[in-house]
């Protein structure tokens, strides 16, 4: 039997472990001697290196359709903390160092997200969105992940998007943050908007790039454990020349998520032993 958490037993613990862990987190991140991107410019830099969009509205969760508007809201709030953001030379963005103070002025709303392996309406759910859709923007830089969760549940299909499965990038405040440290001698810049119910972004580079990336997935496979269904999907990632010549290609991660809805038929599960 799986053991449970202290606040699983004594929920009236649980917002006291979420002040303790966020002080901590950031306590860590101030000690830790990185350099933190924090300047919002204005003036977008001169070339575009990618951009992408997704819808915000997916109707197939099965939950009130209130918590998706209230996700629009919460995006919104933390678009605004990051828009325009800088990631100059040696510094690392943290998508919690940029979207830390966005909803002091104006509250987040319910949202959804994954909490101990459920999907459950929560004060400013839904930013994962976001996280997910700046993660897939940046893996076209050459900046470095320096941290990246997946999630550990998928329960209904992913909604259209130009990214291949598994670019995940998984937030909570406290406890997992998305950063991407940047090694080059090159400035790159966010730029977020909002238009015909999609959110868009931008990866902007104060020079024009000597190179482009291809991030694409390796063989899926889905396999049966303890009665549940994951899927494993090899990322990559091709460093490309202008001309197209491959100059590199590695192996960045393999997500491991459940999957918590039913599979298109004829879907090749691998069962237990």
């Amino acid at each position: 039997m799986k053991r449970k958490r202290l606040t699983e037993v004594f929920p009236w613990l649980l917002p006291l472990r979420k002040k303790q862990r966020k002080f901590c987190f950031y306590l860590k991140m101030r000690l830790d001697g990185q350099h933190y991107a924090r300047t919002l410019s204005p003036a977008p830099l001169s070339f575009l290196l990618f951009e992408t969009s997704c819808p915000m509205i997916n109707r197939k969760t099965g939950f009130d359709l209130k918590y998706q508007e209230n996700k629009v809201h919460n995006l919104k709030l933390a678009a605004k903390s990051l828009d325009g953001l800088l990631i100059r030379p040696g510094e690392t963005f943290s998508f919690w160092q940029a979207a830390r103070h966005a909803d002091r002025d104006i509250p987040y709303r319910e949202g959804l997200a994954e909490i101990n392996g459920r999907l459950v309406p929560e004060y400013g759910g839904g930013l994962c969105m976001l996280s997910n859709l700046l993660f897939w923007a940046l893996l076209h830089s050459p900046l470095t992940i320096a941290e990246r969760h997946g999630h550990r549940e998928k329960d209904f299909p992913e909604p259209p998007s130009d990214a291949p499965l598994g670019v995940d990038a998984a937030v909570a405040e406290g406890w997992l943050d998305l950063k991407m440290r940047n090694d080059t001698p090159v400035c790159f810049q966010l730029r977020l908007g909002f238009s015909e119910g999609r959110i868009r972004c931008r990866i902007l580079a104060g020079r024009e790039p000597g190179e482009r990336f291809r991030v694409f997935n390796g063989a899926v496979e889905y396999r049966r454990e303890r009665g549940a269904v994951f899927e494993y999907v090899p990322v990559r990632r091709e460093r490309l020349a202008l001309s197209g010549q491959i100059l590199e290609e590695d192996m960045l991660y393999v997500n491991r998520c459940r999957i918590g809805y039913a599979l298109p038929e004829g879907t090749e599960i691998e069962e237990e032993k």
